[in-house]
């Protein structure tokens, strides 16, 4: 198994070295007249959007994670006390009926 993930990872590293290397050419990037105009290789732009994608989809996982374990605490709550319920419904209370037939 570990070579099966060298071998996938020496193939991505190879293939984002070669993408950079073909995709030298620059891209004049500007917005409105809000940012002074600036060239960049077409592949940073290209790493620095996936990069940002990557940024933000783990902000949203981050999100998703703490509302489950919120969620995952509430309900553990509720478990809890609906077996201390189950429990003191099951068990007589002192004094309480017959005591406990035993075998002859």
């Amino acid at each position: 198994m570990k070579v099966i993930y060298t071998i996938i990872v020496v193939l991505f590293v190879l293939f984002v070295i070669t993408f950079s290397l073909e995709n030298t050419f620059a891209v004049q990037l500007k917005y409105h007249d809000f940012i002074t105009p600036f060239t960049l290789p077409a592949y940073m732009l290209i790493f620095i959007s996936f990069l940002g994608g990557v940024v933000f989809t783990g902000f949203m996982g981050i999100v998703e994670r703490y509302r489950l374990t919120r969620t995952i605490t509430r309900l553990n709550k509720t478990i809890r006390d609906l077996r201390r319920d189950l429990q003191d419904r099951e068990t007589p209370a002192l004094g309480a009926g017959e005591p406990p037939a035993t075998p002859m």
